[in-house]
């Protein structure tokens, strides 16, 4: 069972991995006990499959991507454009680029030495989980952490490396969240700014009957075409990543 987690969570850091060791006539999926019937094997197969999303959405950089897109255009004023599929695409595509180097560890450490028969599947799940700690305590407050070692019950460590992932993905998914929340905010305010002076402006000279944000709405995408935003706001997503 260790052995599809650990498949699905590779799988799950970037597709890449999965078209490479296919390209190489590498198994991916590990063969069930033979014990277990063939239609108790695709319930177990499809019901581990479902974590797929969860853990794409959550341990990943896709977490405060989608966020801060989806504020970026609830601040445009924008309610379907770009449309929640084209955001999503996007986020998954930018993710599969920060996450590709992370996978190719994993998979290169641990995965293939399993498959070898070199190492056991518990020794594989310890050494690819390790360069995901490491990523993960990158971006994780310590305060976050602290809360669910008191919510766990779990000692201290340490070292940060000691940290179960039990403790560091719900604190991972707390400061991502955070900090896309706190470049939303950012995001809003020149907008806002818009905003305000428009409604000035519309309600000095009587035009109540016209609403600010119709007209506020085209100075908004204007003012966001001029300065470049979308090069902008995914570059600094990726490099806050890259650092």
């Amino acid at each position: 069972m260790k052995r599809v987690l650990f498949a699905i969570f590779v799988l799950s850091l970037s597709p890449g991995v999965a078209r490479a060791a296919t390209a190489t006539q590498t198994p991916i999926l590990p063969a069930f006990p033979r014990d277990l019937g063939t239609p108790m094997q695709i319930v177990i197969l499809m019901t581990l499959l479902t974590l797929l999303p969860a853990i794409v959405m959550s341990i990943t950089p896709f977490l405060r991507i989608s966020i801060v897109l989806h504020f970026l255009r609830q601040a445009l004023g924008t309610q379907t454009a770009p449309s929640n599929q084209v955001l999503l695409a996007l986020s998954l595509f930018l993710t599969t680029v920060l996450t590709a180097p992370l996978a190719t560890q994993i998979y290169k450490e641990a995965w293939e030495p399993m498959e070898r028969g070199e190492i056991t599947a518990p020794q594989a799940w310890d050494t690819g989980t390790k360069p995901l700690k490491v990523y993960l305590g990158r971006f994780v407050r310590e305060k976050d952490v602290r809360l669910f070692l008191d919510i766990t019950h779990s000692p201290a460590p340490r070292t940060p490396a000691d940290l179960e992932l039990t403790v560091l993905a719900p604190a991972y998914i707390l400061s991502e969240m955070r900090t896309g929340f706190q470049i939303g905010a950012v995001l809003f305010l020149p907008f806002l700014l818009v905003d305000i002076v428009v409604a000035s402006v519309t309600l000095s000279i009587g035009m109540v009957q016209l609403p600010p944000v119709m007209v506020s709405a085209p100075f908004k995408i204007l003012l966001f075409v001029l300065v470049d935003g979308w090069n902008l706001t995914i570059g600094s997503l990726m490099k806050g990543f890259a650092t």
